[in-house]
């Protein structure tokens, strides 16, 4: 049966608060720059009342990506959890705005929504510390197999495996999705949290993921090594299909042993790298929808990326659709 939507993600729900910050922030306040560090509901606090005025914006990384898909004109859906406050209104309004299906009934106690405060430096490095609120308490109850399954790719994000309930409702994902013959994708979100869950993660590569996307210090992660190659030759053997990127020198695709680099898009000026990895994922999974070549599908996603970086938040602002078809040869 041919899929009804192109993708469905499952990962957290969060309402993202994005500050420009000083370097000197960042040693001040204890914060490991360029990672996603969990931080608690006080934690969160403290750091909110520190940082200098921002802009909230809907986010969470698989989130991110499906309203790229959207964007570049496919059918996405999204699973995650929200609670029935403020922030959750504010995350169902915007991801629907999008596009996007979204249809997990708010949490009616508990949590907290989510929220992730970035500090961005003048490299255009992102900090992040994400309060994780409900989000995390994702179940296999709120994953409807029948959306899985109705799906071409099912994408699942890696940071929703800290939590032992939200861990159970990606297997039940994936699961629906093998049964009904599409394809699992996999994001590896964040180095450290490679390291969390290596050896779970290599055998759910080995048995269950047919696409994965990461960075070049999460695949390295992956293996427990610092050479690229190794890593790179590795994760090929596990997965049908893997997208890595290296930020400004562009990503690598690789399928079995045939293998790709593609430069990365143009870009006039860095503004927030925030979301750059979301975008990639957008235009490079919403590329294997459409069946093309694994070179293109990477180009796509280099462009959403470039256009997301080249200002403040994680999604796009310029329509994907368009911003492809006009740099698309006549």
């Amino acid at each position: 049966m041919e899929p009804v939507l192109d993708v469905v993600g499952v990962g957290n729900a969060i309402v993202d608060v994005i500050a420009s910050v000083d370097d000197s922030f960042i040693g001040d306040n204890d914060l490991v720059k360029g990672a996603m560090t969990l931080v608690s509901a006080e934690r969160s606090a403290e750091l909110y009342d520190a940082m200098p005025p921002g802009v909230a914006a809907s986010g969470g990384s698989v989130a991110n990506t499906m309203a790229g898909v959207a964007s570049f004109g496919g059918r996405a859906a999204f699973i995650g959890k929200v609670r029935d406050d403020q922030l959750g209104e504010v995350f169902i309004h915007d991801i629907r705005a999008t596009g996007v299906s979204f249809d997990v009934p708010p949490a009616p106690d508990g949590p907290a929504t989510a929220r992730c405060l970035v500090q961005v430096t003048p490299d255009a490095e992102r900090t992040m510390n994400t309060y994780l609120g409900t989000a995390a308490l994702l179940e296999p109850s709120d994953v409807d197999t029948d959306l899985v399954a109705s799906a071409g790719i099912t994408y699942c994000e890696g940071y929703l495996w800290d939590v032992q309930v939200a861990k159970d409702a990606i297997r039940v994902a994936v699961a629906a999705a093998a049964s009904a013959g599409r394809t699992v994708a996999l994001a590896l979100s964040d180095s450290y949290c490679v390291e969390r869950h290596r050896d779970e993660w290599l055998d759910l590569i080995e048995d269950r993921v047919d696409v994965v996307l990461a960075n070049e210090a999460e695949v390295c992660a992956l293996h427990s090594t610092d050479d690229f190659s190794a890593a790179l030759r590795r994760t090929a053997e596990m997965a049908r299909t893997i997208a890595v990127t290296r930020g400004a020198r562009g990503s690598v695709v690789a399928q079995g042993s045939a293998l790709e680099v593609v430069p990365a898009a143009e870009v006039t000026q860095v503004v927030d790298a925030t979301g750059a990895g979301d975008l990639y994922a957008a235009g490079f999974l919403w590329g294997l929808t459409r069946d093309a070549p694994l070179a293109r599908c990477a180009e796509w996603g280099s462009r959403a990326a470039a256009e997301v970086i080249s200002h403040v938040g994680a999604r796009p602002r310029t329509t994907l659709s368009e911003l492809v078809a006009a740099s698309e040869p006549a």
